[in-house]
């Protein structure tokens, strides 16, 4: 199952795709990435060019998650039904909007999602409707902790029923913090602590980190969903490693 590549046990390795490019997905199905993230919230994603990063996506048998750009109704919905398999929320800030999230993305158990069998995610009309309904619900909703507000509420968030994993946004937490490195133990202490507020509920910890060796040095931690790098940072290293040396 798609959702069992991305938060299934063991550890889980994605990329961000910034490129509207269905051909990046296609490229990056071709390797051995768990997944990848279509960041909705900073590039240049219409819903058209996302129905055909999904597109590529089934095609090229890699799951995709969507970094949405806020928490609309509608969406989510359409983010859902041109088939992601799941939300990377940004900007989630405490255990109410959690539960929002959650709702907007489900059918059951108190879910507003609205249903059509006719979307992608349903087989254009072929599941039956509870097989379309189980389907859905088994959508990947991860909250992006990235502000004091959502640092401080993360055990509330991570409890949250249909919450699946804490996101770790290092980059905008430690602004909030008014700090301009992510590596600076302040901002290290708070991560610690969302990993484990994620770990704590029996949730996934996921995280961008930009290389390997911070995966490594927080898989110790218990982060196990990581988001390395982008489709446009792998790209300008795997240029720079083969070109000449950058003037001095």
């Amino acid at each position: 199952m798609s959702r069992d590549k991305i938060l299934g046990p063991g550890m889980r390795i994605g990329t961000f795709i910034k490129t509207a490019s269905p051909q990046v997905v296609e490229i990056l199905g071709t390797t051995t990435l768990d997944y990848a993230v279509v960041d909705a919230e900073h590039a240049p994603f219409d819903r058209n060019m996302l129905d055909l990063m999904l597109l590529a996506g089934r095609a090229a048998g890699i799951p995709l998650l969507v970094r949405i750009p806020d928490t609309a109704p509608a969406t989510i919905l359409q983010v859902l039904d041109i088939g992601a398999c799941g939300i990377l929320v940004p900007h989630v800030d405490s255990a109410e909007q959690a539960k929002e999230i959650v709702a907007r993305a489900r059918y059951r158990n108190g879910g507003v999602r609205g249903f059509s069998s006719s979307p992608r995610f349903a087989g254009y009309g072929t599941m039956g409707m509870k097989a379309a309904l189980d389907a859905g619900d088994a959508t990947c909703v991860l909250a992006q902790i990235e502000s004091r507000e959502g640092l401080e509420a993360a055990e509330a968030i991570a409890a949250v029923p249909g919450i699946d994993a804490l996101f770790i946004g290092r980059a905008d937490l430690a602004l909030a913090m008014g700090i301009e490195d992510i590596r600076h133990p302040d901002v290290t202490v708070a991560t610690t602590r969302i990993i484990k507020a994620a770990v704590g509920a029996g949730k996934v910890a996921s995280m961008f980190v930009p290389n390997e060796k911070e995966r490594e040095q927080f898989a110790l931690e218990g982060a196990s969903c990581f988001v390395i790098g982008s489709d446009q940072s792998l790209l300008r290293s795997a240029a720079q490693a083969v070109a000449r040396p950058a003037a001095k």
